[in-house]
């Protein structure tokens, strides 16, 4: 047995492991497969026709590089792990998505790999472009909005904004959920694959859209560079701004592109425009840019010529697909609207439904409580009756007490006014005798000091009379005797005294006193009279008045003392007619 018989037998196949953007897959490889072989494997897995956008992409020394189609797989410097690791992404982008994306498998992978990088922040956008971009992922995600289902906080765990525009503004989350969510809300209708067109369409028109970037130097200046391939052409710019190109070649102004180890040259279609050239240090990235250059001027081309009948096939099968969905959706939305328009019309009759019953319950309840409500009611009429009438006996009542009390105010009034009007008379009358009795006292007091003049005259003529008639002047009383008798003068005169005195007047004058004194008693005993009548009425008066304000009925009498009230006109009148009395009384 030879040693040869003795070798392990290698293996036959090697195992794979493909990353989607939104799936990973296993393949079991063989070895002898060449990268095409896989590559057309993951399509077919996918349902994948549009493949000339793709690519198998891997990570070697830190740097990526492409699959080749036509080597082994193994034979090329893929990872050694086991399995190994490819990711399924697009190398190469449309000048116009919405003409040159025919499936929805490929708008799909072109839609999250561009949201990717937007949100990684290998394109720049705006924050603006950013907060609508994001509503359209949301609609894709989603759906259309619903109040009800989308409550606050629905979208804190998805990635919607690049980690720069979350800086740029102190915003909170809820702020920023609160714009993307306004524009959600106008996207209703807008079915996935066109919300995800949408996305790119806006995309596409950003700077760095499908742009892959190498760092580069210029000859013999060292200055460093960036050189950027996309599917227009190729691209310089410097390093801090690579929104802007500092120069431009269009695939179609390029005549050729020719490489040299790490030499580049750049031949423009015009002979009189003047060659560029740059250089790359590293040659694996120089063959990444080769791959890059070719493959998006063979685009290039290829989207200038008339399409070909595979691709004629997929657009036409893409319409009718398309067509066929939208009559689906449309057949949908109107089965969607009548079984909606159901459901409302359903929830109307229950609410109607649930409503009459609620009525009929409540009627019900409202029927026992108007028969309860009638019961008190009458009970309640009954005794409103009895106190109506009690009310009308009172009222009754307090209107004749209301009569009477108008009746005895008046007369009180009246009396009122009468025992007034006699107070104020007997206050003139008491005046009047006070002025008489003042006017009579000044008079008695002029007769006194007259009749004491009188008096004081007649001891004088006496006592002359008697000095007269001694024996010693007989011639005296013999002219005394001789006298007529009814002489009332008598003149004596003795050198120069002088004596008048008539007896006849002091007797008139006498009865003429007598006479007023009597006279004068008489009417001063009448007025008293008359002021204790007025005074008995008064207080009479007064007490009835009382009375009716104390509520005592006024045929009731209250006996009283007449001492207890004297006016004080009638007192003065008592003490002038006193004073006049002895006045006479020592005149006589």
């Amino acid at each position: 047995m030879s040693i040869m018989g003795l070798k392990k037998k290698q293996p036959k196949t090697f195992k794979v492991k493909v990353i989607t953007m939104d799936a990973e897959m296993e393949f079991s490889c063989e070895v002898k497969w060449k990268g095409k072989d896989l590559f057309d494997l993951v399509c077919r897995t996918i349902g994948l026709r549009e493949t000339w956008f793709f690519g198998l992409r891997y990570i070697v020394k830190d740097t990526y590089a492409w699959l080749k189609m036509e080597k082994r797989v193994l034979d090329q410097e893929v990872p050694k792990e086991d399995p190994i690791t490819f990711h399924f992404l697009a190398k190469f982008y449309p000048e116009k998505v919405e003409e040159e994306l025919v499936q929805e498998i490929t708008q799909h992978l072109f839609f999250l790999q561009v949201k990717k990088q937007i949100l990684d922040e290998e394109i720049y956008c705006s924050p603006e472009a950013s907060v609508l971009l994001a509503s359209y992922a949301v609609q894709a995600k989603y759906g259309d909005y619903d109040p009800n289902f989308h409550k606050p906080g629905f979208l804190a765990q998805d990635e919607l904004l690049p980690k720069r525009v979350l800086k740029q503004y102190q915003m909170t989350a809820d702020m920023w959920e609160e714009k993307i969510t306004a524009w959600y809300a106008e996207h209703r209708g807008i079915t996935r694959d066109e919300a995800e067109m949408e996305y790119l369409k806006i995309a596409q028109d950003l700077e760095m859209y499908g742009v892959n970037y190498f760092p580069i130097t210029q000859n013999k200046k060292d200055t460093d560079l960036l050189l950027g391939v996309d599917a227009l052409g190729l691209h310089i710019y410097i390093p801090d701004n690579k929104l802007s190109s500092k120069k431009s070649f269009a695939w179609s102004g390029i005549r050729n592109i020719s490489y040299s180890e790490k030499e580049f040259t750049i031949k423009p279609l015009d002979k009189k425009s003047e060659v560029f050239k740059f250089y790359s240090s590293q040659l694996r990235v120089n063959k990444l840019i080769l791959q890059l250059c070719i493959g998006n001027h063979d685009l290039f081309m290829r989207r200038r010529k008339v399409d070909s009948i595979e691709v004629q096939q997929m657009k036409a099968q893409a319409r009718e697909e398309k067509a066929r969905k939208k009559m689906e959706r449309q057949r949908l939305a109107r089965e969607k609207k009548l079984r909606e328009e159901a459901e409302r019309a359903k929830e109307d009759l229950e609410r109607r439904l649930y409503q009459l019953q609620d009525e009929s319950r409540l009627a019900n309840e409202a029927l026992i409580r108007s028969e309860e409500t009638a019961d008190l009611l009458a009970e309640k009429a009954q005794i409103a009756e009895e106190e109506a009438k009690l009310l009308a006996q009172k009222a009754a009542e307090a209107e004749q007490e209301r009569h009477r009390l108008e009746v005895t105010a008046l007369k009180t009034k009246e009396e009122k006014r009468l025992i007034e009007q006699k107070m104020r008379e007997a206050e003139l009358i008491a005046v009047k005798l006070v002025e008489d009795s003042e006017r009579r006292s000044k008079e008695a007091e002029q007769l006194k000091q007259d009749l004491n003049e009188a008096r004081e005259a007649e001891r004088r003529a006496k006592h002359r009379l008697l000095e007269i008639t001694k024996p010693s002047y007989p011639t005296t009383t013999s002219y005394s005797a001789h006298q007529p008798a009814d002489v009332g003068d008598l003149n004596l005169e003795s050198g120069s005294f002088k004596f008048d005195f008539k007896d006849t007047d002091m007797k008139r004058l006498s009865m003429e006193i007598e006479r007023e004194r009597v006279e004068y008693m008489e009417k001063s005993k009448h007025l008293q009279e008359q002021l204790k009548e007025l005074k008995t009425e008064i207080e009479a008066l007064k007490l009835e008045e009382r009375h009716a304000n104390m509520g005592i009925p006024t045929n009731e009498t209250m006996e009283f003392d007449e001492n207890t009230y004297t006016p004080l006109s009638n007192l003065n009148l008592q003490s002038v007619t006193a004073k006049t009395q002895v006045a006479f009384l020592e005149e006589l």
